[in-house]
């Protein structure tokens, strides 16, 4: 068996060896940077999980056994099928996520990665982020993570609380939690992130702050908020629903993440998107590319992905979705090279909802120009500086519309979900009132 650090030596040897046959082919001995239809993230999906935890609805399996060998090839030809029919020459950033892909061995990451780098170019300075559960990462198997090429690790805390934890059903304690982040900090400095869960069933605005504080007391430079959603099919949810835990207060959370987010930008954070905040320039590069609407290529079982299938000779971006049970996954990746379940061709209209929806997350929100590239008829200024709703927005300093772009103000931010209807039934009056399109010749 090759040891992780040997075959992170290989991903970095194929990343070489690729980028000089590109220098070597390009007539002026610089490659020019590839378009953005020829870019795009790589997310990894890894299904297992030691246990189902009770708020959880994600695609996750929990196996009696795993036939990593096998996983690790589907895993190694769906990425190479997928790069391949998109055209793409330069993955971004790679993302590993699940499940629990702390169990995953650090060779099959390896092997992943090796075969992207082979496939296309993957700079050897990309963020490779891992996903880990304190309980599945200890400091020798974080090690093994970072020698086969995992630069960065997002860290599910959830909770600095074991009652809360217990409730969550996790498997970790908050003295492992914090044991392993020190550790975390230890091999991947300021590539460190951590999740922290509000709006739990009884909790309460001060008992949290407290946690939060002594979070920021351990972290690193980056911090996840996320507010729990009660999802059907959960036993969290059956619990509520019974009786056997209050609903969680919604004016709570809300008050929860408003502190939240007052506190951490006091710790010199900046929140740069809805849920997550960073200091020191640590922002997550592969989660900005999803807010960005740039492409992305999903491999795994039930990975979603977004990207025009140019090497298939495409040229509408696509919504893809991976069949989600493991064991059909890999059969479907064995017959066809990969085992992409459902195709739906995105719209013009679609597509700029979902740049609209997702820019508007971030701090940044919509430049001009960043528009311009999904929409050249339409400005910023056609749909949105007319509207008197919108107008009325502004006067509220929710929204800012200015020679920047559109965005969120500070304010806005928190309670986007209540904008975005106004905003989105104004783009499609504006693009059912667009002038058509002018015919060639005609």
């Amino acid at each position: 068996m090759a040891l992780p650090g040997a075959r992170a030596r290989g991903w970095v040897r194929a990343a070489n060896v690729a980028q000089r046959r590109r220098l070597s082919e390009d007539a002026g001995g610089t490659p020019s940077p590839a378009p953005g239809s020829q870019r795009a993230a790589l997310y990894v999906h890894w299904p297992y999980c030691e246990k189902r935890c009770s708020y959880c609805n994600f695609n996750k399996y929990i196996p009696r056994g795993v036939d990593e060998a096998a996983m690790r090839r589907c895993l190694v030809t769906e990425a190479q099928t997928l790069l391949r029919l998109s055209g793409v020459q330069r993955v971004e950033s790679v993302f590993f996520g699940g499940g629990t892909p702390s169990l995953a061995s650090p060779r099959t990451v390896a092997a992943v990665l090796e075969a992207v780098a082979q496939a296309t170019h993957l700079p050897v300075d990309s963020e490779v982020t891992l996903e880990a559960n304190p309980t599945s990462a200890p400091g020798s198997r974080l090690a093994a993570f970072r020698a086969a090429g995992v630069n960065r690790l997002s860290i599910g805390l959830q909770s600095l609380d074991d009652a809360e934890l217990q409730l969550l059903g996790r498997t970790h304690s908050a003295s492992d939690a914090l044991r392993t982040l020190a550790e975390a900090r230890r091999l991947f400095p300021g590539r460190v992130s951590v999740d922290l869960l509000l709006g739990l069933p009884a909790q309460q605005v001060g008992p949290w702050l407290r946690q939060l504080q002594e979070l920021l007391r351990r972290c690193d430079d980056h911090v996840s908020l996320y507010q729990l959603t009660l999802e059907r099919g959960t036993a969290l949810f059956a619990q509520v629903q019974q009786g056997a835990l209050p609903a969680p207060d919604p004016e709570l959370a809300a008050e929860m993440y408003q502190q939240g987010r007052a506190v951490l930008r006091e710790a010199g954070f900046r929140q740069y998107e809805v849920s997550n905040f960073a200091r020191n320039g640590a922002l997550s590069t592969h989660n900005w590319t999803y807010w960005q609407c740039g492409q992305y290529l999903g491999v795994g079982p039930g990975a979603h992905g977004r990207f025009i299938p140019q090497g298939a000779g495409g040229h509408t971006r696509e919504a893809r979705i991976q069949t989600l049970e493991p064991d059909n996954w890999m059969k479907e990746v064995m017959l066809f090279g990969h085992g992409t379940r459902r195709r739906i061709r995105l719209g013009e209209l679609e597509l700029l909802e979902e740049v609209l929806a997702m820019g508007l997350r971030t701090d940044v929100g919509l430049t001009h120009q960043h528009w311009q590239q999904f929409e050249h008829q339409l400005t910023l200024w056609d749909v949105f500086g007319a509207s008197e709703e919108v107008k009325v927005l502004l006067e509220q300093c929710l929204l800012l519309l200015d020679h920047r772009g559109l965005r969120c103000s500070w304010e806005g931010l928190a309670v986007l979900d209540s904008l975005l209807p106004i905003l989105l039934s104004r783009l499609q009056e504006a693009w059912q009132q667009r002038p058509s399109s002018p015919v060639p010749g005609g």
